[in-house]
């Protein structure tokens, strides 16, 4: 399971920060590989990105998540049958933490990767698709390739991310069974109560952790 979250953790990092914007529709598996390739550059060459500063990872993260993924859709498939029990109003509220957590999750992977390459399998047989999944690997400078396979959707001529599945493990599939939880015990309001106090919890320990490394820095400069 700790391997299956790393491998989502670096091709996450990869797709999210594409600085590049689509005109026309593009292939899946371009997407994924001309978008991969390109943040691997950015990774390897941005020093601050490659020292782990917090605010520019966080911004590119953001800036650039919700062109290549859909959030509502993968919101909706990690809630199950329990999506038609939240109000339009809860929806929005899951959608929103769900993503925060995701990001928070992830953003800490990038500096590591930055001697990882990626393979991308061409998609066969795309003509009328609107569905399809793209099949990659992350291959480290030494040890074993992990294998990971986007499943994304047509919307609106663009294509996007709505399941990620790791070594045979689906993003959705498992924090699915994490909701289904926190449901049974709580509902919806106590799914969204867990959500965000996870949330802050993450908020606090980046800032914790900021704290001690700038008094660290004082200290050895003083």
């Amino acid at each position: 399971m700790k391997r299956a979250i790393c491998g989502i953790l670096v091709l996450l990092s990869t797709l999210l920060l594409s600085p590049v914007t689509w005109a026309i529709e593009v292939r899946p598996d371009t997407l994924v590989e001309e978008t991969a390739q390109e943040v691997l550059k950015i990774i390897k060459r941005d020093k601050d990105t490659l020292s782990g500063n917090k605010e520019k990872i966080l911004s590119l993260v953001k800036s650039k998540i919700l062109p290549h993924f859909n959030f509502t859709r993968m919101t909706r498939l990690a809630m199950g049958k329990n999506w038609s029990k939240a109000s339009p109003q809860q929806q929005q509220e899951l959608e929103e933490a769900f993503r925060t957590l995701l990001v928070r999750t992830y953003y800490k992977a990038l500096a590591v990767y930055s001697d990882h390459t990626i393979k991308v399998s061409p998609v066969k047989n795309m003509a009328g698709k609107t569905d399809t999944t793209v099949k990659t690997e992350v291959i480290p400078s030494n040890g074993q390739a992990i294998s990971i396979n986007y499943s994304m959707g047509k919307t609106n001529n663009a294509w996007k991310v709505y399941d990620i599945t790791v070594a045979g493990i689906s993003l959705v599939i498992n924090y699915r069974g994490t909701f289904n939880s926190k449901i049974r015990s709580g509902g919806v309001k106590g799914l969204l109560k867990a959500l965000n106090k996870k949330n802050r919890a993450m908020e606090a320990k980046d800032k914790e952790k900021e704290k001690n490394t700038s008094l660290t820095i004082q200290f050895k400069t003083t």
